[in-house]
């Protein structure tokens, strides 16, 4: 398969973008957010940006300001689109905006089995400054999340 992120384009998310998004998410994960919780992030000011391909929406990011910090709290691909750079392409976005803004630190979590992600944040200058216990729902209970932290450079 051939990358993608020569084709695509950068949006910031709002109401009318709820239905794409919450189709991403249920197809993305097991546990996925509601369109509540997407509603809520957009009420709370928080940063909806997705990468679209003409007129559909490949993927996601949710990042939560604080302060001089971002939380990526959602970064979430169509998976008729993995491995094709639409993540990269988001996470870039992202760390390009952050330098802008001045921000001094990216966080997120990631599920601890969750390798291609583990493998992207790394590749991105992610690293590993915590675990979280049991965070994430999953088939048998619980799953574990790694606690990611990447300084960002002005």
């Amino acid at each position: 398969m051939t990358g993608l992120s020569d084709t695509l384009g950068l949006v910031s998310l709002d109401e009318t973008d709820l239905p794409a998004m919450h189709r991403i998410e249920r197809a993305g994960h097991l546990y996925p957010w509601s369109e509540r919780v997407f509603m809520d992030c957009i009420r709370s000011g928080y940063y909806l940006d997705g990468a679209m391909q003409d007129d559909r929406l490949l993927g996601f990011a949710v990042v939560m300001p604080i302060l001089n910090e971002w939380h990526i709290l959602n970064l979430c691909v169509d998976p008729a689109v993995h491995r094709r750079g639409v993540g990269r392409y988001l996470m870039n976005y992202v760390l390009d905006q952050a330098v802008k803004s001045d921000i001094a630190s990216l966080w997120l979590e990631v599920r601890i089995g969750n390798a291609a992600a583990r493998q992207l944040y790394e590749t991105l200058g992610f690293e590993q400054v915590g675990l979280r216990k049991g965070y994430y729902p999953a088939k048998a209970g619980r799953e574990d999340a790694l606690v990611l932290m990447r300084p960002v450079a002005s």
